[in-house]
């Protein structure tokens, strides 16, 4: 962090409790220590920075879209925060050496593997990079699911305090079996993964991962 992030987070805490009515008692599920891919559904707006400052003070860090540096603001705030920025749709080698670093120095990494906000709520279709860094790192990943955050813009306009959900699941590796790598087996890891959340989740948000009967987890192993 730079010499604000801590006092960063702490404003953004506050402010974002007293914005939303937060139910994070499932964060005690979260390892307190050692190299950590958190990762979760992305609903809206708010669910990044609220995550974010309520897994402090522990290290934390993320990956953001690139895009996100170009407000003053914004930029400010990650870069005090040491967010990872990355270049979608290309294999940004630079994001991925500062993550492996992240996981290194015993950092929760947090990801969102949809690419963007599915801003209806309901999950769409994950991207498979989360896998490659999973796989290099060798670090334990954990699932969390959350919602009501799509509901947060709708409600500041009206003065109203959001309802904030979180749930954690259980953590796991990743271990592909022996299998040769291929963009098709990245893919469904990445969903083997993406259904983990979707189980927190209530059935109205899964989306893309709502046959819930189909899911496996052939690849993903309890630690």
């Amino acid at each position: 962090m730079g010499p604000f992030g801590p006092f960063l987070g702490a404003v953004c805490r506050l402010g974002l409790e007293a914005m939303c009515r937060v139910d994070k008692t499932e964060l005690r599920k979260v390892p307190q220590n050692g190299p950590l891919i958190a990762y979760s559904n992305h609903t809206g707006s708010v669910e990044v920075p609220l995550l974010f400052t309520e897994l402090l003070p522990r290290p934390v860090t993320g990956i953001a879209k690139v895009e996100t540096w170009d407000g003053w603001f914004l930029r400010f705030v990650f870069n005090q925060w040491g967010v990872i920025p990355i270049h979608r749709g290309e294999a940004d080698m630079a994001a991925m050496r500062k993550s492996l670093e992240a996981l290194k120095r015993g950092y929760i990494l947090g990801m969102s593997p949809e690419g963007t906000r599915n801003r209806t709520g309901a999950m769409i279709k994950a991207q498979p990079g989360i896998v490659t860094l999973a796989m290099h790192s060798q670090s334990p990943l954990i699932p969390i699911g959350n919602w009501g955050g799509e509901n947060f813009l709708r409600n500041l306009k009206s003065l109203k305090r959001t309802d904030f959900t979180i749930r954690v699941g259980e953590p796991f590796k990743v271990n592909p079996r022996g299998e040769r790598v291929t963009g098709e087996l990245r893919q469904k890891i990445a969903d083997e993964m993406m259904y983990k959340v979707a189980a927190l989740l209530p059935e109205k948000y899964r989306g893309a991962y709502s046959d819930l009967e189909n899911a496996t987890d052939r690849y993903l192993e309890k630690v």
